[in-house]
């Protein structure tokens, strides 16, 4: 493996450890469509509730698991980059030590 996938794989892993301290955050924008839709849901159906006078308890429920479920789809995926990152060092350092000791001397 080169170097660029290495590159790649940084990358990707600082964008979705700003995504993640995003959600954190309560910002919207890292969320996927399935999470924005089941967002615009809750936060419309907690809104018409409150027009009406009754209690938005529900709908501030489905906002934090949607977050929490963002959150959590998140942080896999951050260690799934890092396991991936982890692999493509070790692979590398074995292929170096196998070159190297299948010298002449």
């Amino acid at each position: 493996m080169s170097n660029a996938d290495l590159r790649r794989l940084d990358r990707e892993i600082r964008v979705t450890t700003k995504k993640l301290e995003a959600v954190r955050r309560g910002e919207l924008w890292p969320l996927n469509g399935r999470e924005r839709r089941a967002m615009a849901r809750a936060v419309t159906g907690g809104a018409y509730r409150t027009l009406r006078g009754r209690s938005t308890g529900r709908a501030e429920e489905r906002i934090d698991s949607t977050g929490s479920a963002a959150e959590m789809r998140l942080t896999a995926e951050l260690s799934a980059l890092h396991g991936e990152r982890q692999r493509i060092v070790t692979e590398t350092a074995r292929t170096k030590a196998a070159k190297k000791s299948s010298g002449w001397w």
